[in-house]
């Protein structure tokens, strides 16, 4: 089965985090859509603040907030503490 590489860069200034998948070709998924998909799942987790996720995927944070929820991902925290951390990371 013939497989194709999607490259997910995290650009911090000077280093470069890079994670290559090999996926199978006939899977429809583009690099867009794969770095929504971990950004937002990065900030479900409560890995990195909306405004980080934004970053890591190249877009506004307003315009990544939008997009959430065609990840499933809601907006908002599921705990006191994620709370926290979010105004912490603002």
């Amino acid at each position: 089965m013939r497989r194709k590489k999607i490259i997910f860069a995290i650009d911090k200034k000077d280093e470069m985090n890079k994670v290559i998948l090999n996926i199978p070709e006939n899977i429809n998924l583009k690099t867009f859509d794969f770095s929504v998909y971990v950004a937002s799942k990065m900030y479900e987790d409560g890995l990195v603040s909306a405004g980080q996720a934004s970053e890591m995927v190249g877009i506004s944070k307003r315009a990544f907030i939008e997009i959430l929820g065609k990840y499933g991902v809601s907006l908002f925290s599921q705990s006191i503490e994620d709370l926290d951390k979010d105004i912490a990371n603002a």
